[in-house]
């Protein structure tokens, strides 16, 4: 992400400059629109397709419930519309966190080019990671899927989830695909371009995977769980950004994302291998929407374990960066020790010098003196 500099020229309508220093007011207007169109009767049909959430289905009260229905959602194509309405809202979210808080912060911390990107990447992810743990940890809690890991898979599939889940599952994918146009607006650097892709491409991919294969349950877990060790990441790097002194963030860090990658494994593990390869329905079918069979179970199992691989591979070669940084440092500190040290022998040794010279040359000698009374 590069440094955003404001110009006092007014750039032409509609060019690079023009759409990248306002496009938050533009996106903004064209969330106006829909949202204007719900006042309509001729359009509101067409704009509540955007703004609300789609494929509900009221389930009538039972005697065990106290409520009189009950609303559950599943999903369909009318879902990317929704998708791509709330990725406009996460646009201007971004826009707002960018320009009242971290270039605020900025301009107080005098960041270099690089410690400003990193901060700024770092600023807007640390806000989405904390929303998103207080959110699912929420959503887990009210479900009692916590309490009852056997949830994970019982009773699957799930087709029809609360209207909490889905929404939170609709947002996910709505702000993970607002990262790309936000490489064009945040004037991303090309050599960053890649990782950054493939970094969001990761997320959308297992995301989208959980929400359409019906394993939202195991997916919100993890979700969380992965979330939460990517928070702290994040806000440990915006403390050191501030005062490179704050490193043990950096240590506690480490030792949850080791926790989390085991544990992730563990449960993927149980729900695929244990739970899901006991059940008795085991047959693809589209209507149902049960994709229970060995092969999806193997496809989903293994690309959890390659995306966890390629997460370990990238923090080994970060510690090892890390370790070779502190190492390189520690003997340039114990060189200059030294060469202070040894300044200052040299400096005695110069003015001892100096002295004996004098004295064996001068007329105070004990020599001289001798001399000359002979």
């Amino acid at each position: 992400m590069a440094i955003r500099k404001k110009s006092n020229k007014n750039p032409p309508v509609l060019s690079h400059e023009f759409i990248v220093q306002n496009h938050a007011d533009i996106v903004s207007c064209m969330a106006m629109i829909f949202l204007l169109g719900l006042m309509f009767e001729i359009t509101a049909k067409a704009a509540v397709i955007f703004v609300t959430l789609q494929y509900n289905v009221t389930i009538p009260a039972t005697e065990e419930q106290s409520a009189e229905t009950i609303s559950l959602y599943h999903y369909g194509i009318k879902d990317l519309a929704t998708i791509f309405f709330y990725m406009l809202v996460a646009i201007i979210i971004h826009a707002i966190i960018q320009e009242y808080v971290l270039d605020k912060i900025n301009r107080k911390m005098h960041f270099s080019k690089t410690k400003h990107s990193k901060f700024n990447e770092s600023g807007q992810l640390s806000a989405f990671y904390l929303f998103s743990c207080v959110w699912g940890t929420s959503i887990l809690v009210s479900e009692n899927y916590i309490s009852d890991p056997t949830s994970l898979w019982r009773d699957y599939p799930h087709t029809l989830i609360p209207f909490q889940m889905k929404f939170f599952y609709i947002l996910q994918l709505a702000y993970w695909f607002h990262a790309f146009p936000e490489l064009y607006f945040q004037k991303t650097k090309k050599e960053d371009i890649f990782r950054q892709i493939i970094y969001i491409g990761l997320y959308l991919f297992h995301i989208a995977g959980a929400y359409l294969l019906n394993l939202t349950h195991l997916g919100l877990v993890l979700l969380v769980l992965h979330y939460f060790v990517e928070f702290l990441f994040h806000i440990s790097r915006l403390f050191y950004f501030s005062d490179e002194r704050y490193q043990k963030g950096f240590s506690l860090w480490a030792v949850l994302f080791v926790l989390g990658r085991l544990l992730t494994l563990i449960l993927s593990v149980l729900t695929f291998g244990f739970g899901l390869a006991r059940a008795e329905d085991q047959q693809l079918n589209f209507s149902t929407g049960n994709f229970n069979i060995l092969a999806v179970r193997i496809s989903v199992l293994a690309s959890i374990c390659m995306a966890q691989a390629f997460m370990m591979w990238k923090f080994i070669n970060f510690q090892l960066r890390r370790w070779r940084e502190h190492s390189s440092s520690q003997p340039q500190s114990v060189k200059k020790k030294f060469v202070t040290a040894k300044g200052k022998n040299s400096r005695k040794e110069r003015e001892n010098g100096i002295n004996g010279t004098v004295t064996s040359n001068g007329a105070d000698s004990p020599r001289s003196r001798k001399d000359k009374s002979s």
